[in-house]
């Protein structure tokens, strides 16, 4: 928060005459001064600035308010790329995924190159298995913002979804170079694990390998337990 300090001074020859003046004459001077200037001054109370319809609606989604934080952005402008974006992310909160796809689709008008909105657009054609789609809104994201470890891996989960292993972990790989704690607290939208087993002991498997690389070895032996216990015994077959 800016701050403005500032201040005043009282002229050096005013504070020689009180020095000098008599006693007397000192107090009849302040006993003739008018009272406005005796009395506290009153100050205007400073005027409550509204909060902005983005600031209500993201207050309402901190809640879970997503229905009411709907009806906050619709309230701000209607050419703001952000607003819309928001807007799909609660109808996405709230499992509606068609108003959240029509929301991302006019932010993306609105603002083509916003890697938020093209990233949450992936995550909404995984929920719906359509892994193409979405790998392709990942890397237009990653085109406009290559250091986003949330975006690499979510595309690293799309690879894996299509049987894509070597370029999934390629993915996963780039995301912890970025963040080495991305799989375990990222912000924004994610995407689920792959459905099948097959593919979370795959995924699983590839997160214990690079837990090994960044020198996480017991959370690399917990991914590998979780492999197994899905029953990812064959690494090999990877390709």
């Amino acid at each position: 928060m800016h701050r403005i300090d500032g201040g005043c001074c009282l002229a050096i020859a005013f504070f020689s005459a009180l020095a000098v003046a008599p006693c007397t004459a000192l107090g009849q001077a302040a006993s003739a001064e008018p009272a406005s200037l005796t009395q506290p001054r009153r100050t205007e109370p400073a005027l409550k600035v509204p909060p902005s319809a983005e600031q209500m609606g993201d207050a309402l989604v901190a809640h879970q308010r997503y229905q009411a934080a709907i009806e906050a952005y619709k309230s701000g402008p209607r050419n703001s790329g952000a607003l819309w974006n928001k807007m799909g992310i609660a109808y996405q909160m709230m499992f509606n995924q068609t108003e959240a796809l029509r929301c991302y689709q006019v932010a993306i008008k609105l603002e083509p190159h916003n890697s938020h909105v093209l990233n949450n657009l992936g995550t909404l054609y995984d929920a719906e298995k359509r892994y193409g789609d979405a790998e392709h809104m990942y890397r237009r994201a990653l085109a406009v913002e290559p250091k986003s470890a949330l975006v690499e891996k979510n595309l690293g989960t799309a690879l894996l979804a299509q049987h894509k292993y070597k370029k999934g972990w390629e993915a996963y790989q780039a995301a912890m170079a970025i963040d080495p704690h991305i799989f375990e607290t990222d912000p924004g939208l994610r995407v689920d694990n792959p459905a099948t087993v097959e593919e979370r002991g795959a995924m699983n498997y590839y997160m214990a390998r690079g837990c090994v690389r960044a020198g996480m070895n017991d959370r690399a032996i917990e991914y590998l337990r979780m492999a197994l216990s899905e029953g990812f015994t064959n690494p090999k077959k990877l390709v």
